[in-house]
């Protein structure tokens, strides 16, 4: 994406590269007062797509996305898979139907969840759900006591 990158920053736009966590940066587009980030430009798989996907039918964003198929295997893959049209832009209701939830806890400290921490006799960890039927963002800060249970 370097001559875009350029021409967006010739706008004067800041632009934030990341070399990793690719849906936890999509999550930040949904709240640009808190996050200063205002759009999500990158390459990721199929699973991440998904992810992000039902991540903005929760919040009531957009995206589109399309699948890499540079090499004749992963064309035939995808016909094997009934993809019929390799060039077909999906967008975020084609990629996470219907009445969808999406959780994440962090596991190791990143920019969107802070990681498991361990207390003496305790386990903290940091949650987001998101709901798709109401909107709903929750963040969950639990502490878990009962250690036994882990």
């Amino acid at each position: 994406h370097g001559a875009l990158i350029e021409a967006v920053r010739a706008t004067g736009a800041a632009i934030r590269l990341i070399g990793d966590g690719d849906v936890a940066g999509v999550i930040h587009t949904t709240d640009p007062d808190e996050t200063g980030i205002d759009i999500y430009l990158g390459t990721g798989g199929a699973p991440e797509g998904v992810l992000a996907a039902a991540a903005l039918r929760c919040t009531g964003g957009q995206m589109q996305g399309r699948l890499i198929l540079d090499t004749p295997q992963k064309l035939a893959r995808a016909a094997k898979m009934g993809i019929l049209d390799p060039k077909r832009v999906y967008r975020a209701h084609d990629m996470a139907r219907g009445d969808v939830l999406f959780a994440a806890t962090g596991v190791t400290d990143g920019n969107m969840l802070a990681g498991v921490k361990f207390g003496r006799n305790s386990i903290t960890t940091h949650t987001i759900v998101l709901r798709s039927s109401s909107r709903t963002v929750r963040e969950i800060k639990a502490r878990h006591q009962d250690l036994e249970k882990f």
